[in-house]
Parts: structure tokens; C-alpha cells; sequence
């Protein structure tokens, strides 16, 4: 257990067809060959943890100007990050009480695009900018050459930023915090566990399930947010069996419901 609160940064909504977040959510068929599109929005948010050892920044969301040429356009139209503009992250961290100069360290749980766009507020600091190996790679990789997932923008990450490399399936960088590897979405996502003293053991699980429905109901994400389905279903029995033995309260990286539940802090 660990004497921490955790606070959530509201970072604004995306736009998308439910289909992307839902693997197969709504086919086509001999009696309704043509089903309308369902468009939905979720919630990009953040989180600060506040420990005895360091002010801690989950993720860093989406670069303000994402929706003036940022972000590709065929992301943009398929992904709209529509208020970007309105949730930079030193005001959303202002509107919650901190500032850029009080994050003593950031914990990025992949580099996507609308995870990692704040990263610049850290270039040519000494905060320390956890990711797990196989992220920092794939992300290079991704973001170098035309091969690997375009959702990785080099100018979200490609600075002179502290990393901290993890390696492990499972390490421990701050007291009573474990960095949790879930691969599946992408190569090198993180999740975290924490027990805290009034609501137990947490799990922030990040976009390993982007809403509740892809972990309850065991569906995964849609078309093109699926690094390796098989990884994602590993790491599905890795959360669910520690919820079991933890009795743990799960939040999702982009579900409503998870940022509905973090409103007001956690202790």
C-alpha cells in the first residue's frame, strides 16, 4: 500500500466510428446489408499521481494543434480530436492544480499521437520520461521508416527528453507502484497497479482496453489499434487475473465510465 492520490486531467474528446474501438461491432448482413455508422466520442485524459517520492504525470495527451495539420489528415478524419486546442497540458494540469515545473516525472504508458503530444513541454529538462523499451523502438521504427503503425509522430517524441528505460514485464520504479507490460495495442504498453489506502488495488490499465466493453466483454479493439491480438489476449488474462486475486478497480484508457469514476481523486 502507498500513502498516494490520483487525480484525473480531462484532456477533451475524440470522434470516431464505434467500429475502431469495438472489433466488429456492427456488420453487415442479408437483412441489414448496409447498418448505419454508429459515431461516438471518448474522453482523452490524463492522470497525476501524487507520491511521497515524486509528483507522477500519466501520459501527456494530444499536441494542441492536432486539428490545424498536426496530426495527419487521414488520422484526423478518422480519429477527430476536435477540442485539442482547448487542453493544452499546462492548462489542463493548471486547471487541476499543478504545473508543468511540478511533474517530477512522467510515466508514458505508449507514444501514440494522442498519448504523447505533450512530451515537448519536457524537451531539454531533467524529468524523467518512463517507456518501456519495446515502445521506444517500435515508435522510432514506426516514425523512421514507412513501415509499422502511423499512429507514432516523430515530432511527438524525437527530443531531448530523460528516458528511463523499462525492461521488464514487470517492474517497480517508485514504492508500491509496479509498471505492468501489456503488450497487444502496441509492442510496449503499460499499465500500472497500485494499492491505495481508501479504494484498494487500482489498476490503470491504458488503452490495453480503450473502453470497459473491450475488457468485460473480451471484444477487442477495432481495425488498425491491434499491434498483435494474441499479445492483447495475454495481457486481457494478465489484468483479469489480477483483479481476481487483487479484487482491484480497473480504469480504461478512452472509456467514460473509467474518468466518470476518477472524478474527484483517489485516495
Amino acid at each position: 500500500m502507498v500513502d498516494a492520490r490520483i487525480v484525473p486531467l480531462d484532456r477533451g474528446r475524440v470522434r470516431a466510428d464505434r467500429n475502431y474501438v469495438i472489433e466488429g461491432y456492427e456488420l453487415g448482413s442479408a437483412t441489414n446489408p448496409n447498418p448505419e455508422t454508429e459515431m461516438i466520442e471518448t474522453p482523452v485524459y490524463n492522470v497525476v499521481i501524487e507520491h511521497p517520492e515524486a509528483t507522477i504525470l500519466w501520459d501527456t495527451g494530444s499536441h494542441p494543434d492536432a486539428g490545424d495539420g498536426y496530426w495527419p489528415e487521414f488520422l484526423y478524419d478518422a480519429f477527430e480530436h476536435y477540442d485539442a486546442d482547448e487542453h493544452a497540458l499546462e492548462d489542463d494540469l493548471g486547471r487541476a492544480g499543478y504545473s508543468i515545473e511540478k511533474v517530477d516525472a512522467v510515466v508514458q504508458s505508449h507514444l501514440h499521437l494522442d498519448h504523447a503530444g505533450g512530451l515537448y513541454e519536457f524537451a531539454g529538462t531533467d524529468v524523467p520520461i518512463y517507456v518501456h523499451e519495446a515502445e521506444l523502438k517500435y515508435a522510432y521504427y514506426s516514425a523512421k521508416t514507412s513501415e509499422g503503425d502511423p499512429a507514432y509522430l516523430a515530432s511527438d517524441f524525437d527530443h531531448e527528453l530523460n528516458w528511463r528505460i523499462v525492461h521488464g514485464e514487470r517492474e517497480s520504479h517508485f514504492e508500491g507502484i509496479d509498471f505492468l507490460h501489456l503488450p497487444g495495442h502496441t509492442p510496449g504498453l503499460m499499465g500500472l497497479h497500485l494499492t491505495l489506502p481508501e479504494t484498494g488495488s487500482v489498476l490503470v490499465a491504458g488503452d490495453q482496453a480503450y473502453v470497459a466493453e473491450n475488457y468485460r466483454e473480451e471484444r477487442p479493439l477495432g481495425p488498425g489499434l491491434l499491434w498483435s491480438k494474441r499479445d492483447w489476449y495475454d495481457s486481457l488474462r494478465t489484468l483479469q487475473d489480477l483483479e481476481r486475486r487483487e479484487d482491484a478497480t480497473l480504469f480504461f484508457g478512452h472509456d467514460p465510465g473509467s474518468l466518470s469514476r476518477l472524478e474527484g481523486g483517489l485516495r
